[in-house]
């Protein structure tokens, strides 16, 4: 079987750390036995490539120096920034779909696999059409929720999208539910997940330390809710916080904890190496995800840094929206609270902190829940078989 898997973008180099779990997903349906084959854009004139042994195609949509509209972050994000960046959309579509028709007349593909609908399953048509074969769709959430917020006028483009798509997907309960609230459709859930190192398939000893850690770790951007959780220090006196990544707000989550009064006990590690982030979910005693419903309606799709603590043992928290829902089931493999609300957050990581028993059922249940859901032999089985069906 030959899948062509069209995305936005794609590692530029084997180094490269951009949709890691994609590049998971392509080696583990190579190593099935699946060809599997990517068609994405170039980056400042990038050519075609083979990495991890997987054909590269992309296709150019404007001069070497500023095809730059994909990679480094999202392209609805830079598309404000200047005139330039408002006329690459349409130079991107073009480029796309002319590369797409190209690429599907000289190869033939069993099935054309879409992730991110919003452009690329105009380029999943065309290759659909060219190729005659069966076309997958799936759906991450962020493309339907700004849609849904600040451009509902492409509303009918997601409607057609689903409507060409033989098989749709969405990576969690919540993201299927927003598909169906746009076309009411058959919707398959299929997560993904993470890679682990081989040698790191359970929790070491936890640092002993008279001050309980509670860690967070992702990009410092408001759906995060990273600020909520600073203010729920004030209500935990006896742990300190450790938060993890950088981002634009770092600058006022720095202000918000000097202001109220928790300096000394929230620390901002910043961006650290792989090894460096190992050592802190060894230290947790608690991981926190407080996400947010945004200002531009953007939420958590999955939380997949929620999957790499409980990997570790760490008994998990986290708000009661979007997909992280299918990850914390309450009671079960971690304690879900409401968003928004740092004293609800901080109850729930004190029962945590305070009754061991409390602690071990809760990852004990998020290690079945891992290897029975989130566990990648199974996410492949269940691709293979939407590829066939």
């Amino acid at each position: 079987m030959r899948v062509l898997h069209i995305v936005t973008a794609f590692p530029r180099h084997e180094q490269d750390v951009i949709t890691p779990w994609l590049v998971e997903m392509l080696k583990k349906l190579k190593a099935r036995g699946v060809e599997v084959e990517v068609f994405t854009s170039s980056y400042q004139g990038l050519g075609d490539q083979v990495l991890w042994g997987i054909p590269v195609h992309r296709f150019r949509y404007f001069f070497s120096p500023w095809e730059n509209l994909t990679h480094e972050e999202m392209a609805v994000d830079r598309i404000g920034r200047s005139p330039l960046y408002k006329v690459l959309p349409g130079l991107y579509l073009t480029g796309g779909l002319i590369g797409a028709l190209k690429l599907c007349r000289k190869n033939k593909y069993d099935v054309i696999h879409v992730h991110w609908p919003l452009p690329c399953a105009a380029f999943g048509w065309v290759a659909k059409k060219a190729c005659r074969a069966k076309l997958v769709t799936t759906f991450y959430g962020a493309e339907l929720r700004w849609v849904k917020n600040s451009l509902p006028v492409m509303k009918w483009f997601l409607r057609w999208a689903i409507k060409i798509s033989d098989k749709v997907v969405a990576i969690s309960t919540f993201t299927a539910g927003e598909v169906k609230s746009i076309s009411d459709v058959p919707v398959e859930v299929i997560p993904y997940t993470i890679g682990f190192p081989e040698n790191a398939n359970c929790k070491m000893q936890i640092a002993k330390s008279k001050i309980p850690e509670i860690l967070t770790v992702g990009r410092m951007v408001e759906r995060k809710g990273v600020r909520y959780l600073i203010e729920a220090m004030q209500h935990l006196p006896q742990a300190r916080l450790e938060v993890v990544g950088g981002g634009p707000l770092l600058p006022e989550l720095q202000e918000l904890s000097k202001k109220l009064g928790v300096t000394n006990r929230v620390h901002f590690a910043g961006k650290v190496s792989e090894a460096e982030l190992i050592e802190h979910y060894r230290r947790a005693a608690v991981y926190v995800q407080p996400g947010i419903v945004d200002s531009r309606g953007d939420t958590e799709m999955l939380g997949v840094v929620l999957l790499e603590a409980m990997h570790y043992h760490v008994p998990v928290v986290g708000s009661d929206i979007g997909g992280i829902t299918d990850i914390i089931i309450n009671e079960k493999t971690g304690l879900l609270a409401p968003q928004k609300d740092p004293l609800a957050l901080a109850r729930a990581i004190e029962r945590i902190l305070a009754d061991e028993k409390l602690r071990q059922r809760l990852v004990e249940g998020a290690d079945e829940h891992l290897k029975t859901n989130f566990n990648w032999d199974n996410i492949i089985n269940k691709w293979v078989v939407v590829y066939n069906g």
